[in-house]
């Protein structure tokens, strides 16, 4: 029962967090990103890939170590719905991230290097599509809660 619990908390506590890191990504891509806040994008994203590792185990951990057991999960649509957003959130940062990634290392060859508006502009769509897919994550965890699709 202390693991199905701790399981919860910690989920519940990653899901809050890409929540977070999601909206610190967006605040911080603006035009103009350069040095310092350039840096702090990619501590960000590195947190954001982190706690979503994290939220992974953790809600692995609840499908075969908690309570309500695996069979739960398994043989529930809703579970593959979420499954499967989290899935597309996943694959839809990638490109964020390699974006981040790229100024980072251009911006250590090139002093001053900002990435352009339109630049900006493309990556902050990509963000606001992961954070799109998280709300229909919690759509689906919540259906779940409710017993919808067993």
């Amino acid at each position: 029962m202390l693991v199905d619990l701790l399981l919860a908390i910690a989920h519940f506590l990653l899901v809050f967090a890409l929540v977070t890191v999601l909206t610190m990504e967006l605040m911080l891509l603006k035009p103009g990103l350069a040095d310092a806040a350039l840096e702090k994008l990619g501590r960000v994203d590195a947190i954001y890939g982190g706690a979503a590792t994290l939220l992974i185990l953790a809600g692995f951990g609840r499908v075969f170590l908690g309570l309500k057991g695996s069979e739960f999960y398994i043989g529930n649509p809703v579970f593959w719905a979420k499954i499967l957003a989290f899935a597309a959130l996943g694959v839809i940062s990638i490109q964020p991230t390699r974006r981040i990634l790229a100024w980072r290392k251009r911006a250590k060859v090139e002093p001053g290097f900002a990435p352009s508006a339109a630049e900006i502009a493309g990556v902050r769509r990509l963000v606001h599509a992961e954070t799109a897919m998280l709300v229909l994550v919690v759509i689906f965890a919540s259906m779940m809660a409710r017993g919808i699709g067993i």
